[in-house]
């Protein structure tokens, strides 16, 4: 009978809305976390030191890039598949 963290009741509580045992189905958004997994997985295709861009190498700013493309993608997804 406790209502403590890991009891059903609790579970129902931190996620409203959904059924107990079910999980959250799969989404075509996700689709837009490979983007940027194939954008870097293969390194001799941005192993190149240019075009530079403010003195940096393509290299090290092609990565940089994809870091901050990386955030904003995840978060496009988090946002539309978000309950």
């Amino acid at each position: 009978m406790s209502n403590g963290v890991g009891s059903r009741q609790g579970m129902r509580e931190a996620a409203p809305g959904r059924l107990d045992g079910v999980r959250a189905g799969w989404s075509w958004w996700y689709l837009l976390l490979l983007i940027q997994f194939i954008a870097v997985l293969w390194p001799p295709f941005y192993n190149m030191a240019e075009p530079e861009l403010i003195g940096i190498p393509f290299f090290y700013w092609y990565q940089l890039l994809w870091v901050i493309i990386g955030a904003i993608l995840t978060a496009i997804v988090y946002f539309a598949t978000d309950d």
